[in-house]
């Protein structure tokens, strides 16, 4: 951000805006193998605290690993949201008394009935006493695990890390204006998006983090990963972007590493934007027009990928 690309407006002035340190991981992952990913994660935790990091942010299904061949095999995988590796994962939290968010396959028991139970593509936020809130995958593309995986119900919510106010997506969210729009509009300064972005994602890498963050003014930052599993190539490309569109880091596509970024909700609270006062002046939430919008919210009969059924709708 430059001098001359924005001047706040007034109301700001004087206001004390929570800031929070964030750390973004890129990292390669171990399919069926949760314990050595959660030994890594451990590591890179430690690192990104050392460095002054206050929240840690992992890939999509950084735990579990992600191109599962089955519905069998993507059950077997997944595992409640309080499990062994979790218990390691908040126990570092504490004692570095910092914060965390990762992704991993979430069944809701591993006893009696498991046949039965939906498997989740989830991101886990916890911290020094334990889960502070949990996100399903309501976009699911048919790729990978998510092939077997079942929409998450929702809804778009905001919660707060030492005041700053997050919201989480993973990987395919991020496509769709819509979600982040609605995170914005509950209060968002930050979306963040664990994802496994393959090959075939190289625009969606490219231009998303920007194109998000700039139409609802807030901090968006991606989380990614490297590596190889099952000749499928994870391409990283990891980045945070400023609440006007600008790449504040990235990574590179191979390998793995961890970004750094000052999130001072200063920048994503002002959404008033004045480069010439009286001459130009824009806010991207304000300047909505929502009553053009309502095909938005209208069910649809699109078809999808594999036949995949559609997510069901609640009618009051």
């Amino acid at each position: 951000m430059t001098a001359s690309s924005v001047v706040s407006d007034s109301s700001a002035e004087g206001k004390v805006f929570p800031r929070i340190e964030l750390a973004i991981v890129q990292m390669d992952v171990s399919i069926a193998e949760p314990a050595h990913n959660c030994e890594r994660m451990l590591g890179f935790l430690r690192e990104a605290a050392s460095h002054g990091a206050r929240l840690v942010v992992f890939p999509e299904c950084a735990l579990s690993g992600y191109c599962t061949s089955s519905l069998e095999e993507t059950r077997k995988l997944a595992a409640p949201i309080v499990n062994p590796w979790y218990q390691k994962l908040q126990a570092a939290c504490a004692e570095l008394r910092i914060y965390a968010i990762y992704g991993q396959l979430e069944i809701e028991s591993q006893t009696a009935g498991i046949d039965e139970l939906p498997v989740y593509n989830t991101a886990v936020a916890i911290g020094p006493r334990g889960v502070i809130h949990t996100y399903r995958k309501t976009h699911l593309p048919f790729i990978g695990a998510d092939r077997f995986t079942s929409y998450g119900a929702g809804p778009l919510s905001v919660f707060e890390i030492e005041g700053v106010r997050i919201g989480l997506l993973i990987c395919y969210d991020g496509g769709f204006p819509e979600p982040s729009r609605v995170l914005a509009i509950e209060g968002a300064d930050l979306i963040l998006l664990p994802t496994n972005w393959p090959t075939t994602a190289q625009v969606f890498a490219a231009h998303a983090c920007q194109m998000r963050s700039m139409e609802s003014t807030v901090f968006f930052a991606s989380s990614s990963r490297v590596g190889i599993e099952r000749d499928v190539r994870f391409i990283g490309q990891s980045r945070i972007c400023s609440p006007l569109g600008h790449e504040m880091t990235a990574a590179d596509d191979q390998s793995e590493a961890i970004l750094y970024a000052t999130i001072d909700t200063k920048l994503s609270r002002t959404k008033h934007l004045i480069r010439t006062a009286g001459e130009s002046e824009i806010n991207r939430v304000a300047d909505r027009r929502p009553e053009l919008y309502a095909a938005l919210a209208v069910a649809h009969n699109s078809p999808r990928a594999g036949g995949r059924p559609a997510p069901a709708i609640e009618t009051h």
